[in-house]
């Protein structure tokens, strides 16, 4: 465990990556099932990561992205995107999973589904934005935890303008919106950030133990 929690320790939000070093295809499939393994509310999914390694595109982003250089120099930019439309049909795909993958009967799913349908159809549309976009924020703590155990740098972003890059990245064309930014890849030995100290709270203060 001490390991593990050293892992974490080294993880930074970096400021200046190293623009000649590549993340391997292997790190960048651990990304992706990382990703696609994270927990959801009912399992429904509603967000997709857009994995972006083109560097005339990356450049494109720092306008976008509040000047930040980290998009551009970063080795890979994974855009966390929710589904603009969860309706019957969307639900309905997540059911029919279950049933191909687990073999569960129409009888058993059936119950279930239309409470989702009807639950979600009554709700508006910025309540299920918030909703979906909490699932994105999930995801991308799973991704900081997985790069600090691979020892892939990272720095999570919501300072960026999401209709700019829905907009460059034809995202609304695919039914989606971006909502959080990772720039991966390695830090600059030359970053300042990486050899700062960690400020946080004492254990004690953050956690609360019932017995």
């Amino acid at each position: 465990m001490e390991k593990k929690i050293e892992h974490l320790k080294w993880r930074y939000a970096v400021k200046k990556f190293d623009s000649k070093r590549v993340l391997s295809k292997e790190k960048v499939e651990g990304l992706k099932q990382a990703f696609n393994l994270t927990a959801t509310s009912y399992g429904l999914q509603p967000i997709k990561m857009l994995v972006v390694q083109n560097k005339e595109i990356q450049k494109q982003l720092v306008p976008c992205s509040y000047g930040q250089s980290q998009v551009e120099n970063a080795s890979h930019v994974l855009v966390l995107c929710i589904e603009k439309k969860i309706d019957k049909d969307f639900i309905t795909q997540y059911f029919n999973r279950v049933k191909s993958i687990r073999g569960t009967s129409d009888a058993v799913l059936k119950p279930f589904k239309d409470s989702l349908v009807a639950d979600f159809s009554k709700k508006e549309a910025k309540e299920v934005k918030v909703w979906a976009t909490n699932q994105a924020y999930l995801a991308l703590g799973n991704l900081l935890s997985f790069c600090a155990m691979e020892e892939i740098d990272s720095c999570p972003m919501e300072g960026f303008i999401p209709k700019e890059y829905d907009k460059l990245l034809n995202l609304s064309e695919n039914g989606l919106t971006s909502v959080l930014v990772l720039p991966v890849g390695y830090r600059a030995k030359d970053d300042m950030f990486s050899k700062m100290k960690k400020v946080r709270k004492n254990v004690d203060d953050s956690v609360i133990e019932i017995f």
